[in-house]
């Protein structure tokens, strides 16, 4: 398809929308008393992505479907949509009963469940809150390490730390996307390594032009459709 051939694109994106839409449900551990950083927690909320799709159930390998293949599989048929919600003490504990995965950061605790239908969202789950999910980094982030892919956040945009590790999210997607096959069991081998950062104005209009993949918000929250929020950097897509 050519640069200027955009009904292709069009059919694409007609096609997802009319396919079931479900949902990828992610819960923040936040306690009153001692919440993580918000840099920590993009970063959880990034590397839980990666876990359930590189799980096994997940996947289907030599014939063989998962137990969450299926819906994995649907999820990604149509619109990629994710919601964070925050959950602490009695909520938290309810939410891990479910069948999901714990993603452990610095200090944060991220739980990602199977896609759920947009309205059939489970009771423990329907219940936690979107909103008010406020984090903040006492201090700068240092430098990240080189070698480590990096999810750069769009210095333009304010965005609240949910809807950020959303997107921080669809970045980590978007690059397991484009991997190779021996670089992603790579990556998945070593823990999913990364780090999320804010671009400078200039780094991000490098960034730009660097054919990295790229996230373009829907814009059903937050912030306007088509707004570029992450560019997802890893070394192997630079090769």
């Amino acid at each position: 398809m050519s640069s200027n051939d955009t009904s292709g694109a069009q059919s694409v994106s007609a096609a997802r929308d009319a396919a079931p839409q479900f949902v990828l449900p992610l819960v923040v551990h936040i306690e009153k008393t001692d919440p993580p950083t918000r840099t920590d927690a993009l970063e959880t909320a990034a590397r839980a992505v990666l876990t359930i799709l590189a799980d096994e159930r997940s996947l289907t390998e030599d014939g063989v479907e998962g137990e969450w293949a299926r819906v994995m599989r649907d999820w990604q048929d149509a619109r990629i949509r994710k919601v964070v919600r925050r959950a602490r003490g009695a909520e938290w504990r309810k939410a891990c009963t479910l069948p999901g995965i714990t993603v452990t950061g610095k200090a944060a605790e991220v739980r990602v469940f199977p896609p759920v239908p947009l309205d059939g969202w489970p009771k423990e789950l329907a219940k936690l809150q979107v909103s008010g999910t406020d984090l903040d980094d006492p201090q700068d982030p240092d430098s990240p390490d080189p070698g480590v892919p990096v999810l750069w956040m769009s210095p333009d945009l304010d965005m609240s730390a949910g809807k950020a590790m959303a997107q921080a999210g669809h970045g980590a997607q978007l690059a397991w996307w484009d991997l190779a096959d021996a670089d992603r069991t790579a990556w998945r081998d070593t823990g999913f390594p990364l780090s999320v950062r804010t671009a400078s104005p200039q780094q991000w209009r490098e960034l730009t032009g660097s054919g990295l993949p790229v996230v373009r918000d829907a814009g059903f929250t937050e912030i306007a459709p088509g707004s570029e929020t992450v560019i997802a950097d890893h070394p192997a897509l630079r090769a």
